[in-house]
């Protein structure tokens, strides 16, 4: 009789020898690290920017505000126990009998050096645009205004207008024409600090406008031209309308800086003869620092109403803007 052999069961197998026999369990899978969240990121990329304005923007702007609000004297500014006033400070302001020519001045100032700085940083735009010999080094010369620190260009234009030694009244005298008191007759001081600054600000023009010019695609000219337009209608037909935003720009950066010129007018005139140069920022520096007894509250008034006036151009420009990204 035959006998079978059975083939041990691997299960029984298994259970006799235990842990032995057992599969081993499988490994852990490692855990993976969740990506940081791009808010986070944004917040750290946003967090310098963000304390660079509330260092150097708001809380200048915090105490300007706080000094026109209350009577600062030189004790109460170091100790800090100023009473509050109010509007009393901007009342003093606008009873002073220089604040209706200062008005004036700074209106005059700013538009005058405004048109002039863009006519002629768009004419010299437009020169330099078309492609001719050296024109790269004369654009570099027409930097040098804007580079020179305005401490310099300053007292360069007080050594040309100076009434007896200027070479501006030596060229006046060599055409046979009389010298002018360039710097202090009344009639002239403002007209002085107004040459000077449109003088500075145009290389500024220049650059912006000669960069918008290079964006405006050589088609457009080349197809007007066999349309048989001149240049003086392909300028107002393509060239204007197409550089409309980025005189826009121009223009409200130009406005912002040449309602805060201080420097130049204060080294060539200090507002004077008679105020007859003083402007809003030349007021505002003489009150809070320009006399024995500082009045540190109608100065603080005065650089509110150049930042209120800033702020309103601003705001001007950002509704156009919007009409016409929308149109």
């Amino acid at each position: 009789m035959k006998q079978t052999t059975r083939l041990p069961d691997r299960r029984s197998v298994g259970v006799r020898n235990g842990a032995a026999g057992a599969a081993p369990p499988p490994a852990p899978r490692p855990k993976r690290r969740r990506p940081a969240s791009p808010q986070w990121a944004a917040w750290g990329f946003l967090a310098p920017v963000t304390l660079y304005l509330a260092l150097f923007y708001a809380y200048p702007l915090y105490r300007n505000l706080d000094l026109s609000l209350r009577n600062y004297t030189v004790r109460s500014f170091v100790q800090g126990d100023a009473p509050f006033t109010g509007l009393a400070n901007y009342r003093t302001v606008f009873d002073d009998p220089t604040f209706a020519p200062a008005l004036l001045h700074t209106v005059v100032f700013t538009a005058v050096c405004l048109v002039f700085q863009y006519a002629l940083g768009l004419a010299l735009a437009v020169f330099f645009n078309q492609t001719f010999r050296l024109s790269a080094t004369l654009r570099a010369l027409f930097l040098v205004p804007w580079l020179l620190p305005l401490i310099v260009s300053a007292s360069t234009w007080s050594w040309m207008l100076n009434s007896e030694s200027g070479v501006v009244n030596a060229g006046l005298h060599a055409l046979g024409i009389a010298p002018v008191n360039w710097l202090t007759s009344p009639s002239w001081s403002l007209t002085s600090v107004i040459i000077a600054n449109i003088w500075i600000g145009v290389p500024f023009n220049l650059v912006v406008l000669y960069s918008g010019l290079q964006s405006i695609p050589a088609g457009l000219y080349e197809a007007a031209a066999l349309d048989g337009a001149g240049a003086w209608r392909r300028f107002w037909s393509i060239t204007f309308p197409l550089l409309r935003p980025v005189s826009a720009i121009t223009l409200l950066l130009g406005l912002i800086y040449t309602l805060k010129v201080f420097d130049i007018i204060w080294i060539m005139t200090k507002g004077g003869p008679a105020d007859s140069s003083t402007t809003f920022a030349t007021w505002s520096y003489q009150l809070g620092f320009g006399n024995l007894l500082p009045a540190f509250g109608p100065g603080a008034a005065v650089g509110n109403l150049l930042v209120v006036a800033a702020l309103v151009f601003g705001l001007v420009y950002v509704r156009v803007q919007r009409k016409q990204d929308a149109s």
